[in-house]
């Protein structure tokens, strides 16, 4: 397969210069596989600065140095990123959160210091020949994750290594090999040396990734899940009840592959039943009921995401689809417009996750327990469409806000206007009071802040 022409114009920049430059890595694992390259992964003997400067005679795109003192100088071309690092060794010091990088001057000593034989296959960008001293390209044939040389050393020169195993052997449909994997399960704990925003960016790729719930068990069985989420290991415990009994985390690990891949709706899949250990309370008709394990759930996602150093914006988007998880599989016909209203408001930009967690989370042996529920989902959803043909659900409005409020009634701003404002607009929802008619809604008021005032 024929490198881009500007991957060969690099090349042919880098030998001029008297420099040495291969193809590395990720990209060529994937080359050899038949899977597409997104980016490509060169190494070279120059030192960062030297490498910028040849880089930046090819006229990139942009060039970026944000990773100049691990030896990486990044660029862009079109669509596709490159990364070139000069041949390096990473060393990791106990009670360090991130490895030190040091230089090495040949390629076959960069190679030996790399995390897996599959990536530690180097490729000549000019000729078509690899530089595979460690059996990377029979183990990609096998469908292998092994480490390069001793893996206790591997991890001890990076911890973080231990998640790579996992994710390499989810992503790629490979095992990961019985001394690799036996040295993961010895070295795990390491992981506490390891910064929870690294932790967070491999389970991101995990979670968005093909096979969530092959890696999912792995960091389970591996005994790396405790340094990770270790609520989650408490769900081995939990039996559904009912039926063919199964726990509640194999249960997730259904609901999880179950669910569209973006990674609200995955963390959300995850978590969505984290707080049932913490709320088992009666058995009726041979199952455990869970009361509150919602909201209960919704609390443990917040505090869970945000010792992962995830953003704001998740964290409350997955805590949202935690707590109204149950929402939509207990739709009826009954439900009023005003119940339909209030479920899409309050699941507001989260609406398609949670629909989608809805329908994944009936994993029942009875297929028509899993079809009713789908039939459920699917009249709701339509009930959603017509009701916002009607009105957007999202712009509901009370016809009057607290200005006006403050104008009626002649008081400054505080707390009495809350219930007076909820009040209306639950009348807009359930279709009692127009969004505009300000008139019904000033009597509305006047006569809830007159049972307010005699209370």
């Amino acid at each position: 397969m024929r490198f881009p022409d500007f991957i060969l114009r690099l090349k042919n920049r880098f030998d001029e210069a008297g420099y040495e430059l291969y193809a590395v890595g990720g990209c060529v694992r994937d080359r050899l596989l038949g899977r597409p390259v997104v980016e490509y992964d060169l190494t070279t003997n120059a030192l960062p600065e030297q490498t910028r400067k040849l880089l930046s005679l090819e006229k990139p795109d942009s060039v970026y140095m944000l990773g100049e003192k691990f030896g990486t100088i990044g660029s862009i071309w079109g669509k596709t990123h490159v990364e070139i690092t000069t041949y390096r060794g990473e060393q990791y010091e106990p009670g360090s959160r991130k490895p030190e990088v040091q230089f090495s001057s040949t390629l076959e000593e960069d190679l030996s210091r790399r995390d897996f034989t599959v990536n530690a296959i180097a490729e000549d960008i000019s000729a078509p020949r690899l530089i595979d001293p460690f059996g990377g390209s029979a183990d990609l044939h096998r469908k292998l994750i092994r480490a390069v040389g001793q893996p206790a050393d591997r991890f001890r020169d990076d911890p973080l290594r231990l998640l790579r195993a996992v994710r390499f052997a989810s992503t790629l449909d490979f095992e990961i090999e019985d001394q690799t994997a036996h040295s993961v399960r010895e070295c795990a704990g390491q992981l506490e040396h390891i910064s929870r925003e690294r932790i967070r960016d491999e389970m991101s790729r995990m979670l968005t990734g093909p096979a969530p719930d092959a890696a999912l068990a792995q960091l389970t069985e591996l005994r790396l899940m405790q340094h990770i989420v270790p609520e989650l290991l408490e769900l081995r415990n939990i039996s559904t009840g009912g039926g063919r009994h199964k726990d509640i985390f194999t249960h997730t690990l259904q609901v999880v592959q179950r669910v569209r891949d973006d990674l609200v709706t995955r963390w959300a899949a995850v978590l969505h039943d984290i707080a049932k250990p913490r709320t088992v309370g009666r058995r009726e008709d041979g199952k455990l009921h869970f009361d509150g394990h919602e909201q209960v759930g919704a609390t443990m996602a917040r505090r869970i995401l945000s010792d992962l150093r995830y953003d704001r914006p998740t964290v409350d988007a997955v805590a949202n689809v935690v707590a109204l998880h149950t929402h939509a599989n207990s739709y009826s016909a009954e439900w009023t417009d005003g119940a339909v209203r209030r479920l899409v408001r309050d699941a507001g930009p989260q609406l398609r996750a949670l629909l989608h967690l809805s329908r994944a989370d009936i994993t029942s042996y009875h297929r028509h327990k899993v079809q009713a529920a789908a039939r459920r989902v699917d009249e709701l959803q339509e009930r959603i469409r017509q009701l916002e043909q009607q009105a957007s659900i999202e712009a509901l409005r009370p016809p009057l806000d607290g200005n006006d409020l403050m104008r009626i009634f002649d008081r400054p701003p505080g707390p009495w206007l809350k219930p007076l404002l909820t009040h209306l607009l639950d009348q807009v929802i359930e279709g009692n009071l127009a969004p505009d008619d300000r008139g019904a809604a000033e009597t509305i008021v006047r006569e809830m802040y007159e049972k307010m005032e005699q209370e």
